[in-house]
């Protein structure tokens, strides 16, 4: 049994897919795709860009998502053999969902630039800079996370963005709410409290200007049926029907992204492997502290690939 799972925002990096581009065609069609729907060298800025620019998350989720596409073809040419051969189910953390969607069929890789170019814009204009916050809480649960967000709701909105792993839970919403929580979350058992380097507090109910945004121009995309399951972030269970997916996408921008639940989900099928496609290594290092009988790795460049 396969998992093929699709990194999110944070995992972005000057340099990502160069050496893919430079020595496979595949990939290099990819990222010149997506720089075309899009109408933007975005591989300059992931190339020869500063961390500020390939940060920006306009920029960060279409450049991700290419990184994975990327790789996926390559893989794809190496092995000849086709998705489900590959997987048998498919997932991605928060943007990775639309990636996840991508490889699956569910709509083009043009359409997935365009869409992820528009929501990168619509989730960083969704609350003005300095107004939003995130925060990774270490050393704690889900529920112990809920109740000290229940006890700073005076001071502004805060969701539960991201409950990633066993102990890592990611907080969401004003600044000031965010900061409050980090200052009692002691109280709650909580062993450290993080804020993040991020422009925008993501999946929360803040985002919901972005929600209306993304609810109108996915309504315009034809979805199609997965080649494979694809599991759903808002509901960490596999989904095959095209309406249904479109509407995880939607829910997506202003929910929480259940990644620890999504984990205990692939260890329930009795995985053999969790491959990560992309940049970075965030997933694997989530998958291999959680299962103990599961291996992970991440295939990101040329020589990657002898591990598969």
């Amino acid at each position: 049994m396969n998992f093929i799972v699709f990194p999110g925002q944070g995992s972005q990096k000057i340099g990502m897919g160069k050496e893919l581009s430079e020595n496979f065609v595949e990939a290099k069609n990819v990222f010149e795709e997506v720089n075309d729907a899009i109408n933007f060298n975005l591989t300059k800025i992931m190339w020869e860009g500063s961390d500020a620019e390939i940060s920006l998350t306009s920029n960060a989720q279409p450049a991700l998502m290419a990184c994975s596409v990327a790789v996926f073809r390559v893989l794809q040419k190496l092995t000849s053999k086709k998705l489900p051969d590959l997987a048998d189910y498919i997932c991605g953390h928060s943007l990775g969902e639309y990636t996840a969607m991508t490889i699956a069929e569910v709509f083009s890789l043009e359409e997935c630039s365009v869409l992820l170019r528009l929501r990168g814009n619509a989730m960083q204009e969704a609350v003005p800079i300095g107004k939003g916050a995130m925060a990774a809480f270490i050393g704690v649960d889900i529920d112990t996370t809920q109740k000290i967000l229940d006890n700073v709701q005076i001071h502004g909105i805060c969701d539960i963005g991201n409950d990633n792993a066993d102990g890592q839970v990611v907080i969401s919403g004003d600044k000031l709410a965010v900061e409050k929580a980090m200052e009692i979350s002691k109280n709650f058992g909580v062993k450290r409290a993080v804020i993040l380097p991020v422009s925008a507090p993501f999946h929360c109910r803040l985002m919901l200007p972005a929600q209306e945004i993304m609810k109108e121009a996915l309504e315009k995309i034809n979805f199609y049926s997965p080649l494979i399951p694809i599991v759903s972030n808002t509901t960490a269970e596999d989904e095959n029907d095209p309406d249904k997916l479109k509407k995880n996408l939607i829910d997506q921008v202003t929910g929480t992204v259940r990644w620890r639940e999504t984990m205990h989900f692939v260890n329930s099928l009795n995985t053999n492997r969790i491959i990560e496609l992309g940049s970075g290594k965030i997933l694997t290092g989530i998958a291999k502290r959680m299962l103990k009988n599961v291996t992970a790795f991440n295939i990101e460049k040329p020589s990657d690939f002898d591990q598969f």
